[in-house]
């Protein structure tokens, strides 16, 4: 592909997955994720052809202009969207597949002083949600997504999601990416705190029912219903209000 083809291709990814996206000139002179791309695909180039300082000059530019930070030594393959852009820092041995997309806040960092593959590997069509914090030389299988605010320290099946502190597989998904289009549904994640509390209050009235078995003469008289029973109803259903997201 030719360069001009290239570029034809990063505008399209954000008309693809940027709703707000209106027209071309908008895109090309409005967007700091595409600028940011643009000019680290130029420092890349000189990263590869040792030439190492002019490099980091070209990736220290583009901080200062775009707040977005990428080290020339970094490998990003195409249809590369960051949304946003604010915050977001790729290391240098980073690895990133095509049709990745980044929102604002994102660290893909390194954990280890020694000079090796020390940052992460985005396999194609990995979407990761803003203040995500992606740790260490792990992969990241293709088509997963990463929600918000999430810190993952250890590899990422295919297909997966992956929420929380440290990151844990709440689910899978089929496909994020459909005719260069992504499934901008990533506010609809589960809440394994709220599952396993559901598990446990399941557990214990389980137990409940195995003690009224042991000791039938505890029983409540039918049509009867005791002030135990109601306070645990009442406590059930403010658990289930908190675990709503309703509050204590």
């Amino acid at each position: 592909m030719k360069l001009w083809d290239y570029l034809k291709e990063d505008v399209a990814s954000a008309f693809d997955r940027d709703p707000a996206a209106r027209s071309t000139l908008e895109v090309i002179t409005t967007y700091p994720g595409l600028h940011a791309i643009w000019m680290f695909r130029m420092a890349h180039w000189l990263w590869t052809h040792r030439l190492k300082f002019p490099g980091r000059l070209v990736s220290h530019l583009t901080r200062w202009l775009t707040g977005i930070e990428i080290h020339p030594g970094a490998t990003i393959g195409r249809r590369f969207f960051i949304d946003h852009g604010m915050g977001v820092v790729i290391g240098e041995t980073t690895e990133i597949g095509h049709d990745v997309t980044l929102y604002h806040g994102v660290t893909l960092g390194g954990t280890t002083w020694q000079k090796k593959k020390r940052h992460p590997t985005l396999e194609d069509g990995v979407i990761i949600g803003a203040g995500a914090k992606i740790l260490g030389a792990i992969t990241v299988g293709e088509q997963t997504r990463i929600g918000a605010n999430s810190v993952v320290l250890r590899d990422v099946p295919a297909h997966s999601t992956v929420i929380g502190i440290p990151g844990m597989i709440v689910g899978t998904t089929e496909t994020v990416i459909e005719g260069g289009k992504i499934n901008l549904d990533h506010h609809l994640m589960p809440n394994p705190v709220a599952e396993a509390l559901r598990h446990v209050l399941r557990l214990v009235d389980d137990v409940n029912a195995r003690i009224d078995e042991i000791h039938p003469d505890t029983r409540k008289k039918k049509g009867h219903r005791t002030d135990v029973e109601k306070d645990m109803d009442k406590e059930h259903s403010n658990l289930e209000r908190f675990l709503g997201g309703g509050g204590i």
